[in-house]
Order: structure tokens, then sequence, then C-alpha cells
């Protein structure tokens, strides 16, 4: 098959992918579901040494970052195989690595040297720390970046020590702002006709998360300290007791507060001049959250959901992630995706976050046999059935 036809949306594009691990694929993902050409470019087996970082083949992680892919293999630390580069890269948009930074020099595979073959290339480089500075030779990982970023010391309770996040955000966020830059990019280039050097971190993605938290330091030296399951700010907003569990709560501003305290029945609460302000109440947050508690134990969580978004009060169950699968509004949603492995047979992945009403992205593939399109893709720049043979000879692909 020549193409994978995920969506209309990009099929015009070709992006050449040398990522992998999480962070460059959750970048290139996006592309893919969006109906991008994807080569996904690995070693022939037995040449990296680290190989099956990312996991078994057939393993979760791999079937979910790499779908609506195809795959290639290349021995890029061979000089036969600059020829086969320099033909992919005249034919791509978009070339993605998360190498550490040195190494996409010794392949040949940096900007200026891709630039060379094909100037309206634009190379995505993905990395722990950046591209230079100090610390750019360290290797990254989602955890370490968590913790310099601040966000491991904002998450967690007081007096508990630092919790990381439940999901790999920093490497998520990475890829993200990696692909939102690479769309910033193929817009720009429109103009220009040129291509340019794309360039996001695990670690100042870990500070982008930090939003506000970060701002409330920048702007008034504040060092944000944790506070458990309450926001930071703004209350009353936590995890709160019912009957048979917890549910979470979010009545920030007055006319939230407002309808909270009468739909459970505590107007007493209006009236006591230490929760009267915003700022008040997130000064006494131990004391409000007692007496919140102490209400909200009455009734069982579905029950004060109901009443609670009846009176306009946002507010919501906290699911296990099997629970959060069986929910009416996921389901609804379509979030997660089926598709048929040849091996697995059917097997679901998650779908794309973002919808489009006329161009919508699609799972429509499985990740595919390391250089299972190889030989088409071969062909497709060009090599007869005889050139291939060589290549293979000379363990070139």
């Amino acid at each position: 098959m020549p193409r994978i036809s995920a969506s209309s949306a990009l099929a015009r594009l070709r992006i050449l992918d040398f990522s992998r691990v999480r962070a460059g694929p959750t970048c290139v993902k996006q592309f893919a579901d969006f109906g991008a050409d994807v080569i996904k470019i690995e070693s022939p087996p037995g040449v990296d040494p680290n190989e099956g970082m990312g996991g078994p083949r057939h393993g979760p992680d791999m079937q979910n970052l790499h779908r609506n892919k195809r795959s290639m293999t290349l021995n890029l630390k061979l000089p036969e195989s600059r020829e086969v580069l320099e033909r992919l890269v005249k034919t791509a948009d978009v070339v993605v690595e998360n190498y550490r930074p040195d190494v996409k020099f010794r392949l040949g595979i940096d900007y200026a040297s891709l630039a060379r073959i094909n100037p309206r290339i634009i190379l995505a480089s993905v990395s722990g720390f950046g591209q230079d500075g100090p610390y750019a030779g360290r290797p990254g990982f989602d955890q370490i970046a968590q913790g310099m970023s601040g966000l491991m010391a904002v998450t967690g309770f007081p007096g508990q020590g630092p919790v990381r996040a439940g999901a790999a955000i920093a490497d998520i966020a990475a890829g993200l702002f990696a692909a939102l830059g690479i769309m910033t990019a193929l817009l720009e280039r429109e103009q220009s006709g040129k291509g340019q050097w794309v360039q996001s971190s695990l670690l100042q993605s870990g500070i982008a998360l930090l939003d506000f938290q970060a701002a409330r330091f920048l702007m008034k030296g504040e060092v944000p300290p944790q506070v458990g399951n309450d926001h930071p700010t703004s209350m009353p907003t936590s995890a709160y007791r019912t009957s048979d569990g917890y549910i979470n709560v979010a009545a920030s501003g007055d006319g939230m507060w407002q309808r909270l305290c009468e739909a459970i029945g505590r107007q007493d609460l209006r009236s006591r001049a230490e929760f009267a302000t915003q700022q008040g109440r997130a000064d006494n947050r131990v004391a409000l959250n007692a007496e919140l508690n102490q209400a909200l134990a009455a009734r069982t969580g579905a029950e004060w959901i109901e009443a609670l978004n009846r009176a306009g009060v946002p507010c919501g169950p906290i699911y296990g992630v099997d629970q959060m699968f069986a929910d009416p509004q996921v389901r609804h949603l379509g979030v997660a995706a089926e598709v048929a492995h040849p091996t697995l047979g059917p097997i679901k992945l998650l779908g794309q976050a973002a919808g489009l009403s006329r161009t919508p992205a699609a799972v429509v593939a499985p990740t595919p046999e390391v250089g299972q399109h190889t030989d088409e893709l071969l062909a497709e720049l060009g090599y007869a059935d005889d050139a291939v043979a060589r290549l293979r000879q000379q363990r070139v692909v």
C-alpha cells in the first residue's frame, strides 16, 4: 500500500520520523492521525544498542504512539545510506528527532545538513534540556524534567515530599509543543518558502505547564507550596468526602460559592467573615474544607454530583482508569479507537483529542513491523529491484 490514509487534512505532508520513546513520537502522532505520510525510520535489527527503548513492539506504548505510520530501516552509520537519506529528505516536509543534541550532527541530520538538501525542510528537535547550554549533553527523562521544572515540588500534600504526576506530562507536553512549532513553521513557510529549526525540551515544557504557578513567582516572588488536592489560590476547589468516597468540587468565585452553600444547605457559611472573600476562603482553607467535608458526608457522591450540577456548581467523580472508560460521556466522545492488528487482532488505542468537523483524524493502521515498508518506499524513491537487493546485501537497510 503506497500511503496510509488516516485523514485528508495533512495528506500533502511527508514526515520523516527518527524519534523514539515518548516525546518525539507524541509530536509525530499528531501528524500521522491527520493523514500525513509519516515514515518511521529505524535501524536494521541488531544495529542500535538502544533497540527496544520504546518497549515491546506489540505492547500498548508502541502501538499507541506509532500507529498510522510506515516503517523503513536505514543504517545511518554507514556512508552508503547517505544517498537513500538524501532522496528521502528531498521528498519530505518535516524531519523529527529526539536524540541527544550532538547525535544529529554525527548522523548528518542536523538542520544545516538537511537544508542543503532541501531548503524547505523543517527540522524538529525534542531534547531533555535544550540544544545548547550547560545541561545540553545530559540524557533527558520525564521524571527528571518533572523534578527540575518545579512540577514535583507543587504536587502532593504539605510535608509529604515531592510527588510526580501520574502520567509522563513533561514528555507529552514537549511533543505537543514541538507539533505546535512545526505547524507554525509550515504556515510561515507558505510565505517565505524556507524551512527552519523547531526546538522543544522536556525541561522548558515542564516549566510551561506550571503556568500561573510560575507566574506567581515571576511577578510576586511567591514560591508555591504543596497544597494537596486544593487549588493553590481559588477555594473551595478540592476533593471532598461524601458518604461513599470522594468527589471533586470547584466553586471558585463568589457566585459559585453562594450557589454551593445553598445547594448543600449551609447558607450560614456565607455570613462567616473568614469566608466572605475569595482570599479569605483561600487563607482559611483548612477550616473551610472541614465544614464542607462534614456537610458532604451526609449523601453519596452520585447524589451530590446530580444536585451540584443542577445548581450550576462544577463537580465530578474521581475515576480509576477503568471507570473513566466506562463513563457515558467518555464513550460518547469516542476516546477509544479500534484498529485491526495482523497479529494481535482488534485492539483499542487512544484516539485524537482534537476534533475537526470536516477532515477529522482517524486511527486506521496499527504500528508497523520493523522495516515493513522498506521495499515499497525504496521503490517510490526510484530504486530498482537489483539496487534494493544491493542495499540489503550491504546492510544499509
